[in-house]
């Protein structure tokens, strides 16, 4: 039980880790850049599964929170203001759905993470216009909000859930001995 409950713990942390440094690896764009965070996240739920993808996900939250500069917009409380809040909010819930749905096959993979991918575009685009509204008091129209934070996201996006099915699937092969079901 020790020697699974640590292996547990480390590809945890290793997620964590990976999707931070997903934050830096960008093309700066306003007001939301692209980062390889996504696909981090959606690999995350993939292989560690439902619980564990979340807690992934909770526990880069959790450090940005504190203080540690581990997203696009820096670390702290005031991560909260920001435009990207909405997605970094969406990643424990996205890692989630994406390891419940996830299943043999890289269609079914790939549907699994288009679906969190959704989820992350739906809680980022509710806080973009959130944002814009009541912080920046820079009302948006939706068109607007789609064209900031959403189309142009949207090719790169999908090549992230290819390659994060495609590797999912060959660490799947590998007997996905770190996957909590």
């Amino acid at each position: 039980m020790g020697e699974k409950l640590v292996r547990k713990v480390a590809y945890t942390g290793i997620m964590a880790g990976l999707t931070a440094l997903g934050a830096w690896i960008r093309v700066p764009l306003w007001p939301v850049p692209v980062t390889l965070q996504v696909f981090f996240v959606l690999l995350s739920g993939a292989i560690l599964g439902p619980r564990l993808g979340a807690l992934s996900q909770g526990v880069y939250l959790g450090l940005t929170f504190v203080g540690l500069p581990l997203s696009a917009s820096g670390g702290g409380p005031g991560v909260a203001l920001s435009p990207t809040f909405g997605y970094l909010a969406g990643f424990p819930a996205a890692a989630w759905l994406v390891g419940r749905l996830e299943g043999e096959g890289f269609t079914r993979r790939s549907l699994a993470m288009l679906s969190g991918l959704g989820l992350i575009y739906l809680t980022g685009l509710t806080y973009l216009w959130f944002y814009f509204r009541y912080i920046a008091h820079i009302p948006r129209h939706v068109s607007e909000l789609l064209w900031l934070g959403l189309l142009p996201f949207i090719p790169g996006d999908l090549a992230k859930v290819a390659l994060a099915s495609y590797v999912a699937g060959r660490l799947g092969r590998l007997g996905g001995f770190w996957r909590d079901r």
